[in-house]
């Protein structure tokens, strides 16, 4: 195992505390959650549902800490069918003797499909009753992307498998257990992290009504957008090419709470509004549910 010293191991803190939106004076707490992490390895369970995987992707973007360093040092990933190396019915027995414990924060990607249980089978068992028996030993539960928590895309009006939100699914079951939601399609790394972190040490963190920890989406995107003096002096962009506000461009900034134009995408490199891209919302508990939502489409008021 790679040996760190004492200066970059307390630099690695502090990046964890600036991804959670902390500030210096917690850096001490995080150095003692990321000890107690790497002694203890508290285990994760991930099961997916209803996705197209992107924010297992997300996940394994991570920056600070690598991805290798959250699955080895820091947590005990009990199972994950993405990243799984067994297959066959030796993934099956893991998945399943990783669900009888009762020790674990269990993460699940994407919708359930309530409707239609065949829909998603994991060898002969639906995902409908995985979650069910994972979530009644599990310590808390994080849905990871828009999916999963609010029921996103495979949700939409009208689909044929009556896909819903993880929330929706228990609550028709009468299963009640902490659960937190980190939209996003796909959610940002640091929002994933940063939630398992705070829950594994120091337990669930402070949410919004709509169970989102706040430390990620606390602020409309539109109040934090680089493009905000335009907002307000009225100058509008008309093509995506050109400079000014992406309002009229059909921008759902205005509506989405997260935190993008100030975290940054892939290693802190881009957002969509910087890119000339207006938002679309992803992260906002109505994203594609409806017939009408549009992806891209132009407001004609100001």
């Amino acid at each position: 195992m790679k040996q760190v010293t004492r200066r970059e191991f307390f630099e690695y803190s502090g990046k964890l505390a600036a991804m959670m939106g902390l500030s210096v004076s917690c850096i001490p707490s995080i150095a003692d959650a990321i000890t107690w992490l790497s002694q203890e390895n508290p285990p994760v369970l991930w099961l997916q549902g209803q996705s197209c995987s992107g924010c297992s992707v997300s996940f394994l973007n991570s920056e600070n800490p690598e991805p290798a360093h959250i699955l080895i040092r820091h947590i005990s990933l009990l199972f994950h069918s993405t990243i799984s190396s067994a297959t066959g019915s030796v993934a099956l027995e893991t998945m399943q003797k990783s669900i009888s414990r009762s020790d674990y924060i269990l993460v699940v990607e994407g919708s359930i499909p309530q409707g239609m249980p065949e829909a998603c089978m994991v060898g002969h068992e639906s995902i409908n009753q995985l979650v069910f028996n994972a979530a009644k030993n599990a310590k808390a539960i994080v849905t990871a992307g828009t999916c999963a928590s609010f029921g996103g895309i495979p949700a939409a009006e009208n689909n044929p498998t009556g896909a819903t939100s993880v929330s929706s699914f228990l609550e028709s079951r009468q299963l009640s257990k902490p659960i937190i939601h980190v939209p996003g399609c796909p959610c940002h790394p640091d929002w994933i992290v940063g939630t398992l972190v705070h829950t594994l040490k120091f337990g669930i963190p402070k949410c919004d009504a709509q169970k989102r920890p706040l430390m990620f989406f606390s602020r409309l995107v539109h109040d934090q957008c680089p493009r905000f003096a335009d907002y307000e002096r009225e100058k509008f962009a008309k093509t995506f090419s050109e400079r000014g506000c992406l309002f009229k461009l059909g921008c759902l900034g205005p509506n989405t709470h997260a935190d993008c134009t100030m975290r940054f995408w892939n290693g802190g490199i881009n957002s969509c509004i910087t890119a000339g891209a207006p938002c679309i919302g992803c992260a906002s508990e109505t994203f594609a549910l409806k017939n009408n939502f549009s992806f891209y489409r132009k407001n004609e008021t100001s």
